[in-house]
């Protein structure tokens, strides 16, 4: 068992700090102890013989809901409960504790659970797949047309190397985090970081702004054990002493705890970081996985368009005609037309394994209709389906024709036999983006 030993005599706790004490431990060692019953379906549904980071990432998102869903509701719940235990253990339980070992074992649950919340987030931003660079049909897309959310999101994507500077900064937060004489140090980079992650997830409509103050909170409770003393020492520039506890143990425990220490640093920061690196040489989880037609990605002009057999010149106020085609490197055509379009919101970070869920690409932005579609080889053919869950019965079977490198010709009927005829022109577009990365910070970009 863990010996301890008392710096400077142990100081003594008063019944006011023991009660506030007894209440917040309660508190946050509810909110990290795995409760919720979502948490469990996913551990006992994960194949561990063939774990991806992915159910890592599930697995470290965890905070304890008793509602079915993430809200500052689980939290006044968790509080009635620690409120009642605070009560039944002050009145009822009565033999001596040692307070400051029982803090100490507490901070340590929730370092590691913290830890895991930020290193998780952090290795998606330091290889940038959490914000990919936009894709043609984002590009492509008036800005009006997005959703707060997704300007946000975009934006980060552009910008991979500061996004993996922001992953960074995560990661050196939850490493300080697995040592205790480090862990003040790591409050101090997670509370201001998880602090603007909260206010952004406020400013722009996210749904991760309950997320980064449930970590804020975890943060504030460690950062609470020097507050004082630096507040004293910085502030009013006053003689501080030490904490006043300090663990010591035995041989057999140290290995124990050097063990488990190795044990958590091996899965959960060398096996994750590997297996999100492999993501982000693979693309990432947001678009698609399967290939689309060869040597056709890029934006098209819709020179020619008739339906059910009547030519339709340019608008852009039709609700039928296209008017322009975008074919990404994946198996996705956006269409840009005046049809409506009910939009679809992904605010919160989700990992899909099958590229018919990744709908990051179509998330939060109008304008565009984006369908999945898969190749007949032998018949030239098209079967395209709209990725929006709201547009279901949006369907077409389309055979294609490449009359030169630059000229693609769709011809075919939807799931309402209305037939479709368009001639694309390839558009030579070139990309602010993209022809800035090419020359670097120093080039010099000529519009």
């Amino acid at each position: 068992m863990a010996k301890t030993l008392e710096i400077n005599s142990q100081s003594e706790w008063t019944s006011t700090e023991k009660l506030v004490f007894k209440f917040f431990g309660i508190y946050f060692f509810l909110q990290v102890l795995p409760i919720d019953i979502r948490f469990f379906k996913h551990l006992f549904s994960t194949n561990w013989l063939n774990i991806g980071y992915p159910d890592i990432f599930y697995l470290s998102k965890y905070a304890p809901s008793f509602t079915g869903n993430d809200n500052f509701s689980n939290w006044l719940i968790i509080a009635v409960i620690a409120g009642i235990g605070t009560f039944a253990w002050d009145t009822i339980y009565k033999k001596d504790i040692n307070y400051d070992q029982l803090y100490y074992w507490i901070r340590v649950v929730v370092r590691y659970r913290l830890a895991i919340g930020v290193i998780a987030y952090g290795f998606l931003k330091f290889f940038p797949i959490q914000s990919p660079i936009p894709s043609i049909s984002n590009l492509n897309t008036e800005y009006g047309d997005f959703t707060a959310w997704k300007l946000f999101s975009l934006g980060l994507g552009v910008v991979p190397s500061y996004q993996s500077f922001l992953g960074l900064i995560e990661i050196v937060g939850g490493l300080l985090l697995l040592n205790r004489k480090t862990t003040t140090i790591a409050t101090l980079i997670i509370l201001p970081f998880a602090g603007n992650v909260a206010i952004s997830n406020i400013a722009y409509e996210g749904g991760e702004y309950v997320y980064a103050f449930y970590l804020i909170a975890l943060a504030l409770y460690l950062f609470a054990f020097d507050a004082i003393r630096l507040f004293n020492l910085l502030s009013l520039e006053k003689p501080t002493l030490p904490n006043r506890f300090q663990p010591v143990f035995d041989k057999k425990w140290s290995q124990v705890r050097i063990a488990i220490k190795f044990a958590y640093v091996l899965f959960f920061v060398i096996f994750y970081g590997l297996k999100t690196y492999g993501s982000y040489q693979k693309g990432g989880y947001h678009f698609p996985a399967e290939k689309g037609l060869e040597n056709t990605a890029g934006l098209y002009n819709v020179s020619e368009f008739k339906w059910n057999n009547q030519s339709i010149p340019y608008s852009k106020t039709d609700t039928i005609r296209w008017q322009n085609v975008v074919f990404e490197k994946w198996n996705t055509i956006s269409i840009k037309s005046n049809k409506s379009v009910i939009l679809t919101h992904l605010p919160s970070e989700e990992i899909f394994k099958e590229d018919a869920s990744r709908v990051y690409e179509l998330s939060g932005s109008q304008g565009r209709h984006y369908y999945q579609y898969s190749i007949d080889a032998s018949k030239s053919t098209l079967s395209l389906s709209n990725k929006n869950v709201n547009h279901k019965n949006d369907q077409f079977t389309l055979s294609f024709k490449k009359l030169n490198d630059s000229t693609l010709v769709l011809s075919g009927v939807n799931t309402q036999h209305d037939s479709v005829y368009a001639v694309l022109n390839k558009v030579n577009k070139k990309y602010l983006t993209f022809e800035a990365q090419k020359l670097g910070r120093r080039g010099v970009l000529k519009l």
